[in-house]
């Protein structure tokens, strides 16, 4: 299984608009965050999570060629802001439609901002096509399986996701965007290889974890290794590797994670 980091960001982004500080300032490129999403590879099976506004370009830079379906964990502009630009891979699917998987808030939010595009077909070549599903506890595949957990958001619940590469055995669990991780999740989660957790900044947050409430649900889920994701201009990538536990790292835009 691979695990691509298109981006480790918050909302806003790193560098933000019209900041001087230490980190927007930072010539070390792990400090340069676009919104947070992923792409991973499972014996060949290509899953995209969300869909960030930077997505055209964090394609290009990973060289991101081919989805089989997507995945958007909750309807917020950071992360489906980007879905205009899945159009090319409708072409590449020979122009059907993308299956998009979601919760019933993320399904209304995709019709709000996409109507053209909610069809079996695109309209013409070039055009974005989505079928719309809602998400389930369990997808089956004949390279493995995808679980779902929802996870308190604000006033929404986000999908957590822990996928299970068949040939490999290999577990990885993506919980980004949440307040709290609850028990369910939490045991959902154990026995992973990788972890990556909303890790939003120190100080708290009312939607997001702290740095410090997501090390406790690393902890209690004991994973060999976790990574943060989700993070502000408040993280330093050098500053905050070296606090962190061991086994406890922040993620960065581009990192590929091979289990």
């Amino acid at each position: 299984m691979e695990v691509i980091f298109l981006g480790t960001g918050t909302s806003q982004g790193v560098p933000m608009i019209a900041c001087d500080c230490a980190v927007c300032s930072s010539t070390d490129a792990r400090n340069r965050r676009t919104r947070a999403s992923i792409h991973v590879r499972m014996d060949g099976l290509c899953v995209q999570v969300d869909a960030a506004p930077e997505f055209r370009l964090q394609c290009l830079r990973e060289g991101i060629r081919k989805m089989d379906f997507f995945i958007l964990t909750h309807g917020h502009a950071d992360h489906i802001a980007g879905m205009d630009d899945l159009r090319r891979f409708c072409d590449l699917l020979g122009g059907t439609a993308l299956t998009v998987y979601a919760t019933e808030e993320g399904m209304r939010r995709v019709r709000a901002m996409y109507p053209y595009a909610i069809a079996e077909r695109p309209v013409s070549k070039g055009y974005a096509a989505f079928r719309l599903v809602t998400m389930p506890d369990k997808l089956e595949f004949p390279e493995g399986t995808i679980q779902s957990t929802p996870l308190p958001h604000g006033g929404v619940d986000t999908i957590g996701l822990v996928l299970t590469e068949r040939s490999t055995g290999k577990k990885f669990t993506y919980y980004t965007d949440c307040k709290v991780v609850p028990p369910a999740a939490v045991a959902l989660a154990r026995g992973s290889d990788a972890v990556v957790l909303d890790g939003l900044r120190p100080q708290p947050h009312p939607s997001h974890m702290s740095i410090g409430e997501a090390v406790a649900v690393a902890q209690e889920i004991g994973a060999p290794q976790t990574w943060l994701t989700h993070l502000t201009h408040s993280s330093d990538y050098a500053e905050l590797s070296a606090a962190l536990p061991a086994g406890i790292l922040p993620a960065y835009d581009g990192m590929r994670l091979t289990l």
